[in-house]
């Protein structure tokens, strides 16, 4: 089993970086909504989802947990202008669960909008929200996001979750980058992002323990680092983990000095804004590995 600070400070690194160079977080509101004025926002979703799970497992020092909070507020008061572009987002693609998504885990760290969660409670009723064409795992996404908003997920999650790719445990040579990306996804939302790895079906989580650590050893040769640390959490995410050394000490060799994770061998060259957009992703994977795997390897020394 890895080192645990070794585990640890990875997800310091990552942090001090992602504070750094928090104002990447920033959004383009003037952009034509034909070309994507919502994609800047999923960053910041993602960003306070694993500010939410780094507090929920109560593992970072007190340095990791102020970088975190000062994170959250930085995305809520200024990037989001306390949650107003997320209704400018809502009135601009009315139907769209991005502003919904993103929301989400601000409401559960106390954070709110009443505007966003009224046009939730509104889409929630219309058909055309229901009929919102995604694939599989995404739609379990939504259906998990709309449980935990407290609402009724419509489809149910159990009627989603038998339509995946993962639920199929097809041959596990087949897998390529976006259907490991559907993989680790499918996981993070069965499991509520690592809070509740009994809510893998014990024959996906055979299938997974089975068959992960052959994509993390792929991954680690390809040296494809944005996706080796979201197998990294799916193994977080097993009853039973890994916590695989060789590939965790793959992981930390890669991390840049000052905390940033390159997505794919070493760092890209280019303007600042331009590499930010190509390593916050992998860096904020970093810091959600890091304080899951922490957490879990804790919980093991302390059962043994």
């Amino acid at each position: 089993m890895t080192d645990t600070r070794l585990i640890h400070n990875v997800g310091v690194g990552a942090l001090e970086w992602l504070w750094a160079h928090r104002d990447g977080f920033e959004l383009e509101p003037d952009v034509d909504p034909e070309i994507g004025f919502l994609e800047r926002f999923k960053p910041i979703g993602e960003l306070a989802m694993i500010c939410k799970v780094l507090f929920r497992e109560g593992v970072a020092g007190s340095r990791q947990a102020q970088l975190a909070r000062q994170l959250i507020d930085h995305a809520w008061r200024e990037t989001l202008d306390g949650g107003r572009m997320l209704v400018r987002g809502q009135l601009t693609e009315p139907i769209s669960p991005i502003p919904f998504e993103v929301y989400l885990p601000f409401k559960e760290l106390g954070y709110s909008q009443p505007e966003v969660e009224r046009a939730a409670a509104l889409n929630h009723r219309i058909d055309s929200w229901a009929a919102f064409e995604a694939t599989p795992t995404r739609r379990l996404g939504l259906s998990a996001f709309q449980r935990r908003f407290g609402l009724r997920p419509r489809p149910p999650e159990s009627e989603v979750r038998d339509t995946t790719w993962l639920a199929r445990a097809p041959e596990p040579w087949t897998v390529e980058g976006h259907i490991a990306y559907d993989v680790t996804h499918n996981v993070f939302h069965l499991t509520d992002w690592g809070e509740r790895p009994d809510g893998l079906p014990p024959a996906t989580a055979d299938y997974l323990a089975t068959w992960l650590p052959v994509w993390i050893d792929d991954w680690l040769d390809l040296e494809r680092w944005d996706l080796l640390g979201e197998l990294l959490v799916v193994d977080a995410c097993l009853p039973r983990p890994t916590l695989d050394e060789r590939a965790w000490e793959g992981f930390a060799r890669a991390q840049q000095p000052d905390g940033a994770m390159p997505a794919l061998r070493t760092m890209p060259e280019g303007p600042p804004d331009e590499v930010f957009d190509i390593v916050y992703h992998p860096t904020l994977v970093a810091a959600y590995a890091s304080v899951l795997a922490t957490s879990r390897s804790m919980s093991l020394l302390a059962q043994a």
